[in-house]
């Protein structure tokens, strides 16, 4: 019995040096344009600013639908209303310009869906 335990873990010995050692990672890049192009492969900045300019003009695009076309739409079911977008409520001597909170409210809504749902569809195809 103690010769087999001692068969084992020699055998074990033997296993961890035959294993095959994991590549010694790369040398790091030598020059300002390889650090550079490098930090872009490795950090996906490319990536990144491409969605951020997707956002930038997805909220542009859903803040235009929004005031040229879903506010006039609320405005014209609400009697005495022509667009909801130029709502003013009179408080005193001070006018509250209610509609423009009310148009950056629904953008904000909207978008915050589309990429919850964006979100939703990449986890579900698997895309980190």
């Amino acid at each position: 019995m103690v010769n087999d335990i001692e068969m084992l873990e020699e055998l074990k010995k033997i296993r961890e040096l035959l294993a095959a050692k994991p590549a010694p990672p790369p040398p790091p890049p030598k020059g300002l344009w390889n650090e550079f192009k490098s930090f872009i492969e490795n950090y996906k900045v490319m990536g990144l600013a491409v969605a951020f300019i997707l956002g930038l003009y997805l909220g542009q695009l859903v803040q235009s639908m929004v005031t040229d076309l879903i506010m006039p739409v609320i405005g014209l079911a609400l009697p005495g209303l022509d667009n909801l977008s130029t709502l003013k409520i009179p408080v005193g001597t001070q006018e509250f310009g209610v509609g423009g909170f009310l148009v950056a409210l629904i953008t904000f809504i909207i978008v915050a869906f589309v990429i919850f749902i964006l979100v939703k569809v990449t986890k579900k195809w698997g895309i980190k």
